[in-house]
């Protein structure tokens, strides 16, 4: 998938490991649920405050949205990125 704002920003990335996976190696699942979870509030309270140029991929509301169910969906144990992986990432649910 490359680079893209709301499935793999390439700046999450180090090497080969992204960073919410370090996060789950180094906090555990629990704790970063609880990161995911606020950082999805983060992200709605701030949905369309941004300005939004015609270069950009998305709407900053519309990616801020899209990034707060990103955030989510790893909260309740699914891994969005597997829906653009051919591999399945089992994670378990919290």
């Amino acid at each position: 998938m490359g680079n893209h704002p709301v499935d793999k920003p390439s700046h999450y990335t180090q090497g080969d490991i992204e960073c919410i996976d370090a996060m789950v190696e180094a906090f555990g699942e629990k704790h970063t649920a609880t990161y995911c979870k606020l950082n999805a509030f983060k992200y709605i309270w701030r949905a369309g405050l941004k300005q939004f140029t015609e270069t950009e991929f998305l709407d900053p509301g519309d990616q801020d949205i899209k990034k707060a169910i990103w955030y989510l969906k790893f909260a309740i144990g699914e891994d969005p990125r597997a829906e653009t992986r051919e591999e399945e990432i089992p994670r378990k649910a919290h």
